[in-house]
Formats: structure tokens, sequence, C-alpha cells
């Protein structure tokens, strides 16, 4: 009976360490920033854009317009149970070209130095008016006449 009693004691307990182990945070880490030491390969006004990929790697990211920077980003991400996932450490790093691909300057950046950027959406706007499919079938049902099909 005793034997029972330390099994079942037993069993709890392990069961209680696994319900806390659930509970902890999880951590998972998104992306890639260069060293210290990595980064100090590069030389600004001398570097280019393909020297720069060459010693430390391609950019996340690079200038949409301009091509006149890279960025390389990198998050951490914790998540604890019911709680929406949250960025905990965020590093971006900037390296800005000039127009002959030159490498002009080197930024870091962390969660601290962020701001909340609005995005805004743009859809260009198609011709006529904004319709459904289904409205523009149902519409097209009494369009038709009897010298269309008759050739």
């Amino acid at each position: 009976m005793a034997g029972e009693s330390f099994r079942f004691g037993k069993s709890i307990a392990v069961l209680c360490i696994l319900a806390l182990s659930a509970c902890a945070p999880q951590f998972r880490n998104h992306g890639y920033v260069p060293t210290e030491s990595d980064l100090a390969q590069v030389t600004v006004g001398v570097d280019t854009r393909a020297s720069v990929e060459e010693l430390i790697g391609a950019p996340a990211t690079s200038g949409l317009m301009t091509e006149s920077a890279a960025y390389y980003v990198q998050s951490r991400v914790s998540t604890f149970a019911w709680r929406a996932p949250e960025v905990i450490e965020r590093e971006v790093l900037a390296i800005s070209y000039d127009s002959a691909g030159v490498v002009t300057n080197i930024e870091r950046f962390g969660l601290e130095d962020g701001q909340v950027v609005p995005i805004s959406r743009r859809i260009t706007g198609t011709s006529g008016t904004n319709k459904s499919i289904i409205r523009r079938l149902i519409g097209s049902i009494g369009g038709f006449r009897a010298s269309d099909f008759l050739g």
C-alpha cells in the first residue's frame, strides 16, 4: 500500500514538472545581422555592394526604389502560453550606397530606436465601377440580344 502511494506521489510530481515546463516562454530567432568582427572587414568609401555581400552575406532586403541601401534584420520573439508573440529584441544593420554602389555609411539600430510606421495600402483602381465578380455576372444576365447569337 505504501509503495502505491509513493508511485502515485511520484507520478503527480512528474506531471507537475511537465505542466510547469510547458508554461515556460519559448524563443525564436529570425534573420541575420553580421557580427562586429565581420563588419570590421567592410571599409566605407572602398567596398562595393558585391564585395560587401561576399564579405558578410546577402542582406534581408534592400532599398526598394533606388537600391541605395541594404538592410540586415535580426529579431528574437518570445511566445508564452496564450499570449500573442512579442518581439523582445530587434537589430537592424543599414548599409548605405552611393549611385556607383560604393558604401557610404553603416548604421545599427535596436528595438529601442524603432518607430511605429503606419502602413498605407495603395491600390490602383480599375476603370469603371468597383463591382464584385458576382455583381458583374448577375448584371450581365439580361444584357444579351438575339442578334448576338444569330451571326
